[in-house]
Parts: C-alpha cells; sequence; structure tokens
C-alpha cells in the first residue's frame, strides 16, 4: 500500500528539521513504521532564516536516498521545498531555484509567515496561477490569523490553491483550538490532504496514519481514501479538486437573554 507524506523534514543539517544523519535516519524509521512509503523532503526556503537552492536540494536528497538503501530502509525519497509566500519568490521561479512537488511543475507547497497572511497573497497566487502553478498551501490551521480568521482561507481556494493540513493538527497535539479548525476545513471540504511535517522536534512526530483513522471514523472511509490518492496524485501531478463549501458559523460558548 502507498503513502504519500508530501511535507516532511528529514534532510539532515538544512532547516530547523533533522539535526544530522543519524536523526535523519531514526526520523526514516519512523516515517517507515508510521506506513509512509514514499516523501517529498520539503527544507524551508526563502522564509528569511533558510534559503535552501534547488540543486543542494536535489544533491542531498539523492545522498539520502542512497543512505536509506545502504541501511535498508524502504522509504523513496523525492526533492522539493517548503517555500514561503515572499516579495522575491517570482524571480527565484524565473532563476529556477525553485522546487515542485511534482515533475511537471504543477504542485507547490506554499507557507505563509505563522503570524499573518501578507497583503500582497492574492496577488502573488494570481501571479504563480497565471504559470500554470497551483500552490498547497501548507498548515494553514496553524496560522495565527487564520485562527482568528479561518473565512479567509476560502478567498486561497476560490483562486485555485489546495490545502495540507499537518496530521499532528487534526491529532489535537497543538492544542484544541486547533485541532477544531483542522476538523472544520475538513468539514468543509478545504483540504486535500494530510501531511506529518515532521521535525526533529517536540510535537512534530508522525501521527499520519493516526489522523488518516480518525479521518475514517469521523468522516468515512471514502474521505480517508481520498486523502491519500490525493497525496499519491500531487506527487504524479495529477489533477486534484477540491469538492468544497464554505464553513458552517462556529457555535457561540454564550446564550444571551432578552431582558
Amino acid at each position: 500500500m502507498v503513502l504519500v507524506d508530501i511535507h516532511c523534514h528529514l534532510l539532515p543539517g538544512i532547516d530547523d528539521g533533522s539535526k544530522n544523519m543519524e536523526t535523519s535516519l531514526k526520523l526514516a524509521r519512523e516515517a517507515v513504521k508510521d506506513g509512509v512509503t514514499h516523501a517529498l523532503m520539503t527544507p524551508h526556503t526563502l522564509n528569511g532564516q533558510y534559503l535552501n537552492h534547488k540543486k543542494d536540494v536535489i544533491k542531498l536528497t539523492e545522498q539520502f536516498q542512497k543512505r536509506l538503501k545502504d541501511e535498508n530502509i524502504p522509504l523513496t525519497v523525492f526533492p522539493c521545498q517548503e517555500v514561503r509566500l515572499s516579495g522575491g519568490l517570482i524571480q527565484e521561479l524565473d532563476n529556477d531555484d525553485i522546487l515542485f512537488c511534482d515533475e511537471t511543475g504543477s504542485y507547490m507547497l506554499l507557507e505563509f509567515p505563522s503570524e499573518d497572511v501578507p497583503h500582497y497573497s492574492k496577488n502573488m497566487i494570481f501571479e504563480l496561477r497565471k504559470r500554470g502553478i497551483t500552490p498547497i498551501i501548507v498548515h494553514p490551521e496553524r496560522n495565527n490569523r487564520i485562527l482568528k480568521e479561518p473565512t479567509l482561507l476560502q478567498d486561497f481556494i476560490e483562486q485555485g490553491c489546495l490545502v495540507q493540513i499537518t496530521a499532528s493538527s487534526y491529532m489535537g497535539t497543538f492544542g484544541k483550538e486547533i485541532e477544531k479548525l483542522s476538523r472544520r476545513f475538513i468539514e468543509a471540504g478545504q483540504c486535500a490532504c494530510f501531511a506529518s511535517d515532521a521535525h526533529d522536534l517536540p510535537n512534530r512526530q508522525y501521527q499520519y496514519s493516526e489522523a488518516l483513522q480518525k479521518l475514517d471514523e469521523e468522516f468515512g472511509r471514502e474521505r480517508a481514501i481520498e486523502f491519500k490518492n490525493n497525496a499519491r496524485a500531487i506527487i504524479n501531478g495529477d489533477y486534484v479538486q477540491l469538492n468544497w463549501k464554505p464553513l458552517k458559523k462556529s457555535k457561540s460558548i454564550f446564550r444571551f437573554f432578552k431582558l
């Protein structure tokens, strides 16, 4: 059974994920134990702290794949990046320094700053869509602005973006508020798939299969299969469509009485 993780930080020593090869191998074993068979290596780039160039990510991924084979770890890895939305993104595309989820350049992992959604986001996504790129907005449930204004996400879905939720968010690892918002996005059909976003950090471990099981129990087997198929379609460059609807209004915890 193929299980694809489209977002994880297993490459050693290049961002806030794995510190060294030993840690990378440990994370790879955890991925396999969790059922993952294929994974995109997605180090941060353009986020103001990390700038991981395409050629370097490709080289390190090839080296890591060789080491996985030597260690008999049955995980197939591919080079990719978690790209921060920034003013320099278009220039980096023109410089051919951006990696995609698929060989055809159809899907790109796009990260908002953790505290906000930049005012130019819609314009940047418009430019990406003109180039035939479908941005996959990663972990929007953990963005502080979207936590406060969840309906912001649907503006980008209307532009043709896909959405990826972190499995641990849905499992409640980051708290009840993020778990609740993850469930609301899933209920509205606004999420295409899970990913681990695994790091060598507290609360950043593999809960992918556990999240799929929970999804099966709460939303049915078809939804869990859809999430798995969507992740596989993304790395193959196949078409993925969200059959989504606007979020239901969150119920107030207060009751108002007419006096």
